[in-house]
């Protein structure tokens, strides 16, 4: 999957010629509030091809106002929230799917081998789609992972007003989302949920130990593996680091102890992913404008314009937008 794109057509063949099999995306993310989307975009931005499956129940749409949630000061509707969070998945390059999962169950793979496909994740309406990780990410009773696990040992049951009932364990997932079932993660339910700042985080997080172990299983060990998503100003990085070799020497220095042969072919390969991402961090300030001002045009296009004008005056907001600002200002308007 990618971009929205017919799933015959971007489905990868993995696996040998006797067991090769469809993967429809590298990882399925269930639910679309603060945590599901938070993961889907720290792992689309690393490259990987990711699937949300959201159907519009995240429970902050039980929320009258969103007061708490920083960059907001005077806090922020629901609606235009759930908004930004679904067009920074988009923009992220994840797809979005409106659908409700209904159950996950595991297909091919061998444990501890990212080349095969993990689950086959079936929705209420559309296609199942092959997925090589899911992170759970709704706060509802989880029973679309039932059967993942062979005890059953992700659910636990109380007795209330006479009778019993069952609901997901919130202590079954790890802090980092790591559960015993290998390729599945949970971000939601867990305490972090109770507010939406919270889940965002703990969405985050998850997606950050996805992405370590997945690089762990293309060969990275786990001190190289952990990454950061953040870019830097060109102008502050001195001579001395322009130098690629100098990277390279750092790279040596800080991995010496590494449980790998730092002559072995794995060990460079490692080495050079990972200088190419260290140095693909830097931007210049051209880049560094241009990422600002689209930054601001997504913004505005999810502003009532009516309230911005009252804000600002008409005047003084067209004297602080750029031209392609002030064209997604006015197609707001409209």
């Amino acid at each position: 999957m990618s971009g929205g794109g017919d799933r015959a057509e971007t489905a990868e063949i993995v696996g040998t010629p006797e067991t090769a099999q469809e993967v429809d995306c590298d990882a399925v993310v269930v639910g679309g509030g603060p945590a599901g989307c938070s993961a889907t975009v720290f792992l689309a931005r690393e490259g990987l091809d990711v699937a949300v499956f959201d159907r519009g129940r995240s429970s902050i749409a039980r929320c009258a106002h969103l007061g708490n949630y920083l960059g907001f000061p005077a806090g922020i509707d629901v609606e235009t929230f759930y908004d930004l969070l679904h067009d920074h998945v988009e923009r992220a390059g994840a797809d979005l799917v409106d659908d409700l999962v209904e159950s996950v169950e595991p297909v091919g793979g061998r444990d501890g081998d990212a080349t095969e496909p993990r689950f086959r994740v079936t929705p209420q309406e559309g296609e199942p789609v092959t997925a090589r990780r899911v992170v759970a990410a709704t706060r509802y009773d989880g029973k679309y992972l039932r059967g993942l696990d062979d005890d059953d040992a992700m659910f636990e049951t109380h007795d209330r007003g006479g009778e019993t009932h069952e609901h997901f364990d919130r202590e079954y997932a790890d802090p980092d989302g790591t559960t015993p079932v290998d390729g599945l993660y949970v971000a939601s339910p867990s305490e972090a949920a109770q507010q939406a700042i919270t889940a965002a985080g703990r969405g985050a997080r998850v997606a950050r130990r996805v992405i370590t172990d997945l690089r762990v299983a293309d060969g990275w060990w786990p001190a190289a593996a952990e990454g950061v998503d953040w870019v830097r100003r060109e102008a502050e990085r001195d001579e001395e680091w322009a130098d690629r070799e100098r990277w390279a020497e750092r790279f040596d220095e800080r991995h010496a102890d590494a449980p790998v042969d730092p002559c072995s072919e794995r060990f460079a390969r490692v080495r050079e992913a990972a200088i190419d991402e260290a140095l693909s961090a830097y931007v210049d300030a051209d880049e560094a404008e241009t990422r600002a001002a689209e930054g601001r045009r997504a913004l505005v296009s999810h502003l009532d314009p009516g309230a911005v004008v009252d804000a600002h005056g008409a005047e003084s907001l067209l004297d602080a937008m750029d031209d392609e600002a002030i064209a997604a200002y006015a197609e707001g308007a409209r």
